[in-house]
C-alpha cells in the first residue's frame, strides 16, 4: 500500500534546499473513454479518446538564515468527450503562478494557492493515478462534497488552466499534525475601490499516526451556497486500505466509503460507494441524489508507467468506463 501523502510535503521540503533549484516534472495520460451521458449531447460520440499532458516547473532557493523561497508554474493540454480543453486553439493552457516562503515547518503561499479544503487527506481517492476513477477521474463522483447535480468543486483549489483564485494561505506541520488556513477574495463588484466579489476562508487540520489519519476541513464563504464542512478518516492495514468521508453543503449531505487492496506486487484495486441526500424537495434535475459507485484497477508497468481501468455508475444511472495508460516523468 502507498503511504498517506500530503500536498504540503513538497512545500515544506523546499526549506531544506541549500541552493537555487529549477525542476521540471509532469505526466501524460491517454486512453479510451465511454460516457453514456453523451447520447444526450448533439454532435458528441459516447466513445472518445481522453488525454492530458502536463508540464510542471518548480523553482526554489534558500536565503541566509534558512528561509526558503519557491514558485510553481504549470502548462497543460487535454481533451475529453471529444472536446479540446484549455485554449481556443491547440488546447494548451498556462496557469497563474504560486509563490511561497518556507521556514522550518511553516509555509506561506500567495497567488494560485492550494486551498485548505482541497488539501484535506481523504477528499480524493487513495493512491489512484487520477485522484479519482479511471484515467481522468470521470467526474470525481467519489468526492463527498456535492451540489444538487454532482461534485461541487465550489472550494478554492490550485488551477491548472487559469489564473487561479489569487489568494493567501499558511500551512504548518509538526510531528503528525498539519494545519492549513487559506483566504481568497474575488474581484467582480461594481463599486469603485472595492473588489465586491466572493470571499472564502478555509481551514483544515489533520493528524496522522503510523499509516492512519483523521482530518477535518471547512470553508466559510460570503456566498452561503459555498459553505462546506468535511471530515474523513482512513488508513492502511497491510495489503488493505479503507476510508470514510462525510461532506455537507447547503445543497446536500454526502458520505463516501472506500476500500482498496493490493493484488500481488504490482496491482491494486479500489472500490468506492457514495450516498448523497439532496436537501429539500428532490426533482429530476437533482442528479446527485442517490447512490453511486465506482471501481478502479491499476497495474504498475514499471518506469513510471501504469495501466489504469475504471468504471463509474452514477446516481442518475449514467455510467462511464475508461482504460488507458498514465506515465510520469
Amino acid at each position: 500500500m502507498k503511504k498517506v501523502l500530503f500536498a504540503t510535503t513538497a512545500l515544506i521540503a523546499t526549506a531544506s534546499v541549500a541552493a537555487a533549484d529549477v525542476r521540471m516534472s509532469g505526466y501524460g495520460r491517454f486512453g479510451l473513454d465511454y460516457n453514456s451521458a453523451n447520447e444526450r449531447v448533439a454532435g458528441v460520440s459516447e466513445t472518445n479518446i481522453t488525454s492530458r499532458l502536463r508540464l510542471q516547473f518548480d523553482m526554489s532557493t534558500e536565503a541566509d538564515g534558512g528561509i526558503g523561497f519557491n514558485a510553481r508554474f504549470r502548462l497543460q493540454s487535454e481533451s475529453r468527450d471529444g472536446v479540446v480543453a484549455g485554449g481556443a486553439a491547440g488546447g494548451t493552457a498556462a496557469n497563474g503562478a504560486r509563490f511561497g516562503v518556507t521556514y522550518g515547518g511553516l509555509a506561506v503561499n500567495v497567488g494560485n494557492i492550494i486551498g485548505a479544503v482541497e488539501n484535506a487527506p481523504g477528499l480524493y481517492t487513495t493512491g489512484t493515478r487520477s485522484a479519482g476513477t479511471g484515467i481522468d477521474g470521470m467526474g470525481f463522483h467519489s468526492l463527498a462534497i456535492k451540489s444538487r447535480t454532482g461534485t461541487a468543486f465550489n472550494w478554492d483549489a490550485y488551477s491548472s488552466g487559469g489564473n487561479g483564485v489569487n489568494g493567501i494561505e499558511a500551512l504548518y506541520s509538526v510531528g503528525g499534525f498539519t494545519g492549513h488556513v487559506s483566504y481568497t477574495q474575488r474581484n467582480g463588484g461594481t463599486v469603485l475601490g472595492t473588489a465586491g466579489g466572493e470571499d472564502r476562508t478555509g481551514v483544515m487540520v489533520t493528524y496522522s499516526f503510523s499509516d492512519y489519519y483523521v482530518t477535518a476541513a471547512a470553508q466559510s464563504s460570503s456566498v452561503a451556497a459555498n459553505d462546506i464542512t468535511f471530515v474523513a478518516a482512513g488508513g492502511d492495514f497491510g495489503a488493505f486500505g479503507a476510508k470514510i468521508a462525510y461532506g455537507t453543503t447547503d445543497a446536500a449531505d454526502s458520505v463516501t466509503l472506500e476500500g482498496n487492496m493490493d493484488i500481488g506486487a504490482a496491482s491494486n484495486i479500489l472500490v468506492w460507494v457514495n450516498s448523497t441526500d439532496v436537501s429539500g424537495a428532490v426533482t429530476a434535475a437533482d442528479t446527485a441524489d442517490g447512490t453511486s459507485f465506482g471501481i478502479n484497477y491499476q497495474y504498475d508497468l514499471g518506469g513510471g508507467a501504469t495501466f489504469v481501468a475504471g468504471y463509474v455508475d452514477e446516481a442518475d444511472n449514467d455510467n462511464q468506463f475508461q482504460a488507458g495508460v498514465y506515465f510520469s516523468f
